[in-house]
């Protein structure tokens, strides 16, 4: 790669794939590394709500997605004898952005859309089976001899032991749990709750299994355990580990047979260590960290994953204002200040969800019978508990929520309404176009300012003029992550 110093984004996985395509598509050269030769391989993630599409719609993969990807049908909580403690069922139809609320997904099809997706990607390189041996922040003298941390140098070790330096424009560590770059990032992660482990299963079936097509969560102190139709022929079993058990002690084929699986081929039957943590720094100048290098969750929301797009879809037009010359770096602390909060608050969420499903003993079983019977009767509870919509970010630089309609609005996401503008038919994300827009109304007419063009538009099934009069807004103003940074 010549020219311009690269953005470097460690870890090839969904979340640095898609941080890579985000970028490229914002004219940056990008060098995506990763320490595995080839694809991992098998199935981690699962599950991706609306929000979290605007990402991959954004990196130009979302219909290739949502070809290979199924609509959730909702949650079931069972007792331990699988009996029905009350059920949320979520529409087949399109959500307030124009796809499922939730998506049910194989992760090594997704990771399939975005290699492609990559390799045809003018202005990013892949270099695989390649190491991170070390990240040094480089400082420019300023007026003053201040020091500016404008660029990085980061060390490559190569499959055949030589090493290395690439000067960097900046540097995004998307490399997992055990993240490299966190460690010489000097960061650490901080405990939200207790290590809890589970027992996972891949399954794959030939034939349907007579199973309803929603996650059966099973709410049994002694064994608590999920199982969800994930794709195609393939399924999901998950089911907590007693102290002590492994794995292989489990007699699986017995706890698959309620659901009609006993037969299911066995992909894959592994441990698994659920972990609720958040790093406590994620940025040294122009290194950053996103996803799991920054925040790992327990899978009772189903938002491992989706976290981390989030993380790269509000961090990548930062990126590349910074890099570009049209932001300061002071910028780059809007990452942390936004994204770290959003994060605990949907850990903690997991944590408090996985506690009320499955914890308590046995003597809390008839009391999370009656007041989950109670909770289902309740349709905006009901409602709520399938609502993909996750917590506003905070208030902050780029975030206003002063007054009525801010406080209402800002930091949430604009929906993707379906408009029409010229007599044409699109969503709104079309019209706001990749830089920050405003959308205001005067009366009956919708109007959108974007690119320094401004747009008259037609509300084509209500979805935006509902949300602007809930949120008791006339004027808008949108974020390229399509985040409301101010509301009036």
């Amino acid at each position: 790669m010549s020219g311009p110093a690269p953005v470097v984004v460690v870890g090839a996985g969904p979340v640095g794939s898609t941080a890579a395509l985000l970028l490229a598509r914002r004219g940056l050269d990008v060098l995506l590394v990763d320490r595995r030769p080839g694809p991992y391989g098998l199935p981690r993630a699962v599950h991706l709500d609306d929000e979290a599409l605007r990402a991959l719609a954004d990196a130009g993969v979302v219909e290739e997605f949502l070809a290979r990807s199924r609509p959730m049908a909702g949650l079931r909580l069972l007792d331990a004898r699988h009996r029905v403690l009350a059920e949320f069922r979520r529409r087949p139809d399109a959500g307030r952005h124009g796809w499922p609320q939730a998506s049910m997904f194989h992760q090594p099809d997704l990771e399939d859309v975005l290699r492609a997706a990559v390799a045809r990607a003018p202005h990013v390189e892949v270099c695989r089976g390649v190491e991170v041996t070390g990240v040094e922040v480089t400082g420019v003298e300023l007026a003053g001899s201040e020091q500016s941390d404008r660029s990085v140098t980061v060390t490559l070790s190569d499959p055949d032991g030589s090493r290395r330096d690439v000067v960097a424009a900046a540097v995004l560590g998307c490399d997992g749990a055990n993240s490299t770059v966190r460690g010489l990032l000097g960061a650490r992660m901080r405990d939200l709750g207790r290590p809890d482990r589970w027992l996972v299963a891949d399954l794959r079936s030939a034939a349907p299994l007579p199973v309803w097509p929603g996650v059966h969560q099973v709410c049994d102190p002694a064994r608590a355990a999920t199982f969800m139709p994930v794709s195609g022929d393939r399924y999901r079993f998950e089911a907590r580990l007693l102290p002590g058990e492994t794995p292989d002690d489990v007699d699986l084929p017995a706890l698959l047979a309620p659901f009609g699986a006993r037969d299911a081929e066995v992909v894959r039957a592994t441990e698994y260590v659920h972990r609720a943590r958040v790093a406590d720094r994620w940025r040294r100048g122009r290194v950053l960290l996103a996803g799991d290098a920054a925040h790992l969750t327990p899978p009772f929301v189903g938002q491992g994953l989706g976290l981390g797009l989030r993380d790269v879809h509000q961090l990548a037009w930062k990126v590349a204002d910074v890099v570009t010359g049209a932001a300061d770096d002071d910028l780059l602390d809007t990452h942390q200040a936004e994204r770290a909060p959003h994060a605990r608050a949907l850990v903690r969420l997991a944590v408090l969800v996985g506690r009320l499903m499955t914890g308590g003993g046995a003597a809390a079983a008839p009391v999370r019978r009656l007041v989950l019977a109670a909770v289902g009767r309740v349709p905006a509870v009901a409602a709520y508990a399938t609502d993909s919509r996750t917590p506003a970010l905070r208030r902050g630089p780029l975030v206003d929520r002063r007054g009525r309609a801010g406080r209402r609005l800002a930091g949430t996401l604009v929906p993707r309404a379906r408009v029409r503008v010229d007599g044409r038919e699109c969503r709104l994300d079309d019209v706001l176009g990749p830089g920050p827009a405003v959308l205001e109304t005067a009366g009956a007419v919708l109007a959108v300012e974007a690119g320094g063009r401004r747009h008259t538009v037609e509300d084509v099934d209500g979805t935006l003029t509902a949300w602007l009069r809930a949120g008791r807004a006339t004027r808008v103003a949108v974020r390229p992550d399509r985040v409301v940074r101010s509301a009036r």
